[in-house]
């Protein structure tokens, strides 16, 4: 994110977080600073480490409410993952994921005729819907070269045998 852009992402974060009735304080907007430059989807504990390093007596407590507040105030966006631990991104562009199942990056990508798509009539008949996402999973190219390497140092020739499907 270039620094025009994120200086207007932390304007309109202040703007919202004062309408939210938020107090915009120096460790709120420092968590949130390091979510808007992040492009790989931090953990909380990922965040409190880089963090720690500007702000030595933050606590992991405080980035844990933190974050718990800006999702709950539609600030930032959780990750949904198939793990218990949570990832966090500031939302620019509308976008999907694509996980990978061994190393756990989290790529995003863009899939404009899902976005536009017509749900299914049912839907309606279920409630309101007001938002929707795409979490795709497999196993990224680098780690399957790596097990195919593996597999060849071991003397198996056999690749498909070694690879993960899940």
């Amino acid at each position: 994110m270039n620094r025009d852009k994120l200086q207007e992402n932390l304007r309109e974060f202040e703007l919202a977080c004062r309408k939210a009735g938020l107090k915009v304080t120096h460790q709120r907007l420092e968590i949130y600073r390091e979510l808007a430059i992040s492009t790989d989807h931090p953990s909380a504990e990922v965040l409190h480490r880089r963090l720690t390093q500007k702000i030595p007596m933050l606590s992991m407590d405080t980035v844990y409410r933190t974050l718990a507040t800006f999702n709950l105030n539609g600030l930032i966006h959780k990750v949904e993952t198939i793990e218990s631990q949570a990832c966090f991104e500031v939302i620019c562009e509308r976008h999907h994921h694509l996980i990978c199942r061994q190393c756990r990056k989290i790529i995003d990508f863009y899939w404009p005729s899902i976005d536009e798509a017509e749900l299914p009539d049912e839907l309606s008949l279920w409630g309101k819907i007001d938002s929707r996402n795409v979490v795709v999973y497999g196993i990224c190219n680098n780690c399957n070269s790596v097990k195919i390497t593996n597999n060849k140092e071991d003397g198996n020739n056999d690749t498909d045998k070694k690879i993960d499907h899940q």
